[in-house]
């Protein structure tokens, strides 16, 4: 018999690349590897290809050494790689589900302020986040009082966009932040004495959802913050695993580790290592993997069908453990960098052997 088709649903700028195999950081090869070694076959689409009156969808699929566009019975698994907003487009995924399509991380863009609700009601992963709150006037002055170090952060932005760090010193608070057209580095700006926000802040927290949470005391690696991106996903038998972990250590001078914003990435064993003694930095290394765990599995059953998570873990100096936020789309290419090949041919695999699981059990 034939592989089985499998859809890896991407974004439209990722799709049009398809054909010449440009599609950034996504890398087609390794899902072709991946879906071979449990007899599927990738097929890549949008959204938009997805026919419901026929139950047919138009495909790129690899023929040979070269990726052609054909129309296919749409595949009863598919792997959500895009991120889709809008009513429309729920709806279409909403009607999918209902003809029985599996779209596994069909919403891959929940809100840091949603998942922090969330892990909030949890009697135990509450106590293992950083306080925030809504960035109201009200509330960041609230929280001012509290801690003398915040970060702002907007509710729905990735890659550390629009993050912006509240510091107090012995001369008073500072605002740390980037303006529209400066390249790598963070302004400062003095808040004065009664630690007024400039008016265009003020203007964009009312334009724009932001969380303000207090910053932790982060491990530092030659004076360089650092924190950890843990990869969570569900495989053959549909149980979450640890597929890896590397090191983010920000820019010199930097705060954020944000591969994105000028941070590097490093095995994790090998930074821990630096960083602390032997025994602290194998216990801070297992409470990274056990809370993430904790939090992908609690987070499946609030949240419908995840199955791939990249969550970041705050390490403190003290080598505490405390979950920062959760990414429904993982970029995986830090274990690239970070030069963990296998891991991160690891990452793709695992999704396929989950939509192998699915394909099984949607059969009984």
């Amino acid at each position: 018999m034939p592989p089985e088709s499998v859809g890896i649903l991407l974004n439209a700028n990722m799709h049009r690349g398809v054909e010449k195999g440009h599609t950034g950081q996504e890398s087609l090869s390794l899902y072709e590897e991946a879906a071979a070694l449990y007899d599927l076959k990738p097929c890549y689409l949008r959204l938009d290809d997805i026919d419901l009156h026929s139950g047919t969808s138009l495909v790129y699929r690899r023929e040979g050494e070269r990726f052609r566009k054909a129309f296919i019975e749409t595949p009863a698994v598919i792997h959500n790689r895009a991120i889709y907003k809008g009513p429309s487009a729920n709806r279409k995924i909403r009607l999918l589900q209902e003809q029985g399509k599996l779209l596994y991380n069909f919403s891959n863009r929940y809100g840091k302020d949603e998942i922090h609700r969330l892990l909030g009601e949890h009697p135990l992963l509450s106590g293992c986040q950083p306080a925030s709150l809504h960035a109201s006037l009200e509330n960041i002055e609230r929280m001012m009082h509290r801690y003398n170090d915040l970060i702002l952060k907007p509710v729905n932005s990735s890659v550390g966009r629009g993050i912006m760090r509240l510091r107090q010193d012995v001369q008073g608070w500072k605002l740390l932040y980037k303006a529209p057209r400066t390249k790598g580095r963070f302004n400062e700006m003095r808040l004065g004495k009664k630690a007024t926000l400039p008016r265009w802040l003020v203007r964009r927290l009312g334009r724009f959802p932001y969380l303000v949470q207090e910053r932790l005391p982060l491990a530092e690696m030659e004076g360089r913050p650092l924190d950890v991106r843990v990869t969570v996903q569900r495989g053959l038998g549909g149980d979450w695993g640890i597929t890896g972990i590397f090191a983010k250590v920000s820019a010199p001078g930097m705060f954020l580790s944000n591969i994105a914003q000028g941070g590097s990435a490093y095995p994790a064993e090998e930074v821990l290592g630096r960083v602390f003694p032997p025994n602290m930095a194998s216990r801070a290394l297992a409470s990274c993997h056990a809370l993430a765990l904790s939090v992908a599995r609690y987070l499946s059953g609030r949240l419908p069908l995840l199955a791939d998570l990249g969550m970041d873990i705050g390490i403190t100096d003290s080598g505490q453990a405390y979950f920062i936020e959760c990414n429904g789309r993982d970029q995986r290419y830090g274990f690239r960098k970070a030069g963990m090949h296998p891991v991160w041919i690891n990452t793709y695999r695992r999704p396929m052997a989950f939509a192998r699981y699915l394909l099984q059990e949607h059969r009984l």
